[in-house]
């Protein structure tokens, strides 16, 4: 085919949609039968409502194929598990009695049994559970939420390709199920796997899908010739069946590298790939293979991932350099749109000239469809939109909210002696340990406590005027006072004041920084139910005056038990925003980092004497290319180190990681030279405590003992079970008693039974210990 007909083959798809609905209605449904006020059948309409509404938006803005299979009652690497047959022995009565309580027992656990671990999907915020696998694993085929679906989209007229999870990526995401050796390798599984696989695809070939889309993200990391070989036969045996539908293989998040000759050379009828600036490569790979003759290639040159506007000349030079290396060239996203809020138009608050810089999900639908228009009929076609689109640039460009002289004054005179500690860890332990006081097996929680009703009935009162700021701060200053006594009348040892007043971990700082943007309406899910709205970081930072200095202190003079300074680290304010693409990374973490150094030096002249600053996302952001982590945690620990390198010796710098693989980063957290470290430990059984034990971490550390993510309560007996387990790792002197994570999204009554067997657990191990009192 030539370039000319190519380019009139072009067409508008997206490989996935943001699920939550306009006013998050998935979350309260879901939440709402979790609590019995909602039934199944009620569950299911809403689920299948926003399903409809979503397509016909697709539809509507001139989409020319819908993805379905992708919405998710909580998520998408759990529905495959269901589509595989892959239920753990301790779910399948639950799944057996009733398959939507044994999914969500599945995500969240029961009291009774423990749910499957949860991470992050790849550099995202997203998380997804964890497959557990074993040699005894048995697949079998369940592909009816994936048919029904299909069919409901057909049903409406549209055109629709279903979205799998590919077979090997699924497998790279497993782990050994409980009980199995911790060798145990899931990709052995394949040749099991791949059958139940043919047959799903079989049955929505029945069910009338002409396309199938098998997305392989774990492609684009590193992987050895064996991983390589397992994908090549995984599409060699999956390609040969003459009842299945055309395969679409897709990756995205970066450049598939030695894996896109196997790709581009499996029997298979599309390829889709991520064009966008970090996955750039992809091109010269492409044209270095010879292309993809008589296939169809899907370009994904949107960014699927941020919100700025498309630079909608410098896409279609990409795609028309596409032209000639596919038989077809059509037009979408670079990942699935699951990552951005559903519409900018939902905006009131943001100032119109900057409202213009923005795309949100279906802002980006607009850009691939007059993408595809373009590269069809040409540039004359869609004039308008790239005048329009121009303007927008220049407006961004040369706007001042971009650029603070000061601050890049200041970032340029920051030395290296800036981010180094004034004393080594060993006089810094000993200093602390004098001033603070504390026992063998300190127990703290990581920071945050229940946000209850009346916390968000306040903060909207306050918004709509039916309070005023004193009386607002007033509901704050009681809840405080109840975060307080409820931790000294349990027993810890290091409090938290609790964050009533926080609506978010990074958004309530972006609020109170110059240069950041908060949205009113910017949902993305993060996991579950559990929907954040990500600030958009859009120009140079600066902190014009304390932010969480008043309610530490006011929080202090309520116990003579030390009480915690909150705040959330650089890397972590750049990871959950959506943040600036017109300067490299580490100069935007400096900035941060100096806005919140401020912070820190503000808190220790107050008399806050522990302070935590929590960088969840330091493995979340790290690079899926082994050669692109040096450069990555270089400035990232420096950040760190830069914001909380200006105390005195006797200050004790905690900070705080959580659901990440963290054996990849064992060094960068040595590296970020805090006092103390907590992290999520509790579904993992104890295995960042071996990992740092491995590396011969020289600091304190809190592997976590209670999953905050479940609503179950673990007794006593296993948090204390828990803590030996930490004990083997990591000596008494320097182990701390804490959850996993922050306790926002629980309720009181788990809470409080969960944190009394907390500190049960740390007193009955404390007193096993030879040094106990």
């Amino acid at each position: 085919m030539t370039s000319k007909s190519a380019a009139a083959a072009a067409r508008a798809t997206v490989y996935g949609y943001p699920r939550q609905g306009r006013g998050r209605e998935l979350k309260k449904a879901i939440e709402g039968y979790w609590k019995g006020r909602v039934d199944a059948d009620a569950l299911r309409a809403t689920a299948a409502e926003l399903r409809r509404t979503n397509w016909r938006q697709l539809a509507e803005a001139g989409m020319h194929e819908v993805p379905t299979g992708d919405f998710s009652y909580y998520d998408h690497v759990l529905d495959t598990s269901v589509m595989v047959g892959a239920i753990p022995g301790r779910h399948r009565a639950a799944v057996e009695a009733d398959a939507l309580d044994g999914y969500f027992a599945m995500a969240r656990g029961t009291q009774d049994v423990a749910p499957l671990e949860m991470t992050k999907w790849f550099d995202t915020n997203y998380h997804y559970l964890v497959p557990e696998l074993g040699p005894d694993t048995v697949f079998t085929a369940d592909s009816a939420k994936q048919v029904a679906e299909l069919r409901e989209a057909l049903a409406l007229g549209l055109t629709a390709r279903p979205v799998l999870v590919g077979p090997v990526t699924y497998l790279l995401l497993a782990k050994p199920a409980p009980g199995v050796a911790a060798d145990f390798d899931p990709l052995t599984l394949l040749d099991r796997l791949l059958p139940v696989y043919a047959e799903v695809l079989s049955g929505l070939r029945a069910a009338g899908a002409e396309w199938v889309q098998l997305d392989e993200p774990a492609l684009v990391q590193d992987r050895t010739p064996a991983e390589l070989n397992a994908a090549t036969r995984a599409y060699r045996d999956l390609g040969a069946p003459t009842d299945r539908p055309k395969l679409l293989l897709a990756s995205y998040f970066d450049q598939l590298g030695d894996a896109l000759p196997v790709l581009a050379k499996a029997p298979v009828e599309g390829l889709a790939l991520d064009f966008t600036e970090a996955a750039a490569a992809n091109l010269e790979a492409l044209a270095a293979v010879g292309g993809l003759p008589g296939k169809r290639l899907i370009a994904g040159v949107v960014n699927g991932r941020n919100i700025w506007v498309n630079d909608l000349t410098k896409s279609l030079a990409t795609l028309g350099t596409l032209l000639g290396l596919a038989d077809r060239v059509d037009v979408a996203a670079s990942c699935s749109l699951l990552h951005v809020p559903l519409d900018a138009t939902a905006e009131r608050d943001i100032e119109p000239q900057i409202l213009r810089w923005l795309a949100f999900a279906r802002q980006k639908t607009a850009e691939i469809v007059t993408l595809a228009k373009g590269l069809a009929q040409g540039t004359g076609a869609i004039t308008g939109e790239l005048a329009a689109n121009r303007a927008a640039l220049a407006s961004r460009a040369n706007s001042p909210i971009t650029r603070d002289p000061a601050v890049r004054t200041r970032v340029g005179a920051v030395t290296d002696t800036d981010a180094r500690r004034s004393q080594p860890y060993g006089e810094r332990a000993a200093a602390q340990r004098a001033h603070l006081g504390l026992p063998l097996l300190p127990t703290t929680t990581i920071g945050s406590f229940p946000q209850t009703a009346e916390l968000r009935v306040a903060r909207a009162d306050l918004r709509a005027g039916r309070i005023d700021t004193a009386g607002y701060e007033e509901r704050i200053k009681a809840e405080i006072q109840e975060v307080i006594s409820f931790q000294e009348k349990t027993g810890l040892d290091v409090l938290v004041h609790g964050e009533a007043e926080r609506n978010d971990m990074v958004q309530y700082f972006a609020e109170q920084l110059t240069g950041y943007l908060a949205t009113q309406h910017g949902w993305v899910q993060s996991y579950g139910t559990r929907y954040v709205r990500p600030p958009i970081l859009a120009g140079d930072i600066s902190r014009p005056e304390p932010m969480t200095v008043r309610w530490t202190t006011y929080a202090q003079s309520l116990t003579p038990r030390p009480v915690k300074g909150m705040l959330t680290g650089p890397v972590t304010m750049l990871a959950w925003s959506f943040v600036r693409d017109d300067q490299p990374l580490g100069d935007t973490a400096r900035q941060v980092a100096l806005a919140l150094r401020d912070e820190v030096n503000d808190l220790e002249t107050a008399g806050t004497s522990v302070i935590q600053v929590d960088e969840p996302a330091l493995r979340e952001t790290l690079p899926l290319r082994a050669a692109d982590r040096p450069g990555y945690l270089g400035w990232a620990t420096e950040a760190f180190r830069l914001t909380t390198a200006g105390v005195r010796p006797d200050t004790q710098i905690h900070t705080h990681m959580c659901y990440a693989e963290f054996g990849d980063i064992v060094q960068a957290i040595d590296d970020l030279d805090a006092d103390v470290i907590s992290l999520e430990a509790a579904r993992s059984h104890m295995q960042v405590a071996r990992e740092l034990a491995a590396h011969g971490y020289p600091r304190e550390a809190g592997p976590g003992v209670y999953d905050i993510h479940s609503p179950r309560v673990p007794s006593a007996d296993e948090a204390a079970a828990l803590l030996r387990k930490g004990l083997e790792a990591i000596p008494a002197e320097r182990l701390w008693v804490n959850p996993d994570c922050g306790l926002k999204t629980r309720g009181w009554p788990e809470t409080r039974a969960s944190l009394d067997n907390l500190v049960a657990a740390a007193h009955a191990v404390r007193a096993e210990l030879p040094t106990a009192d």
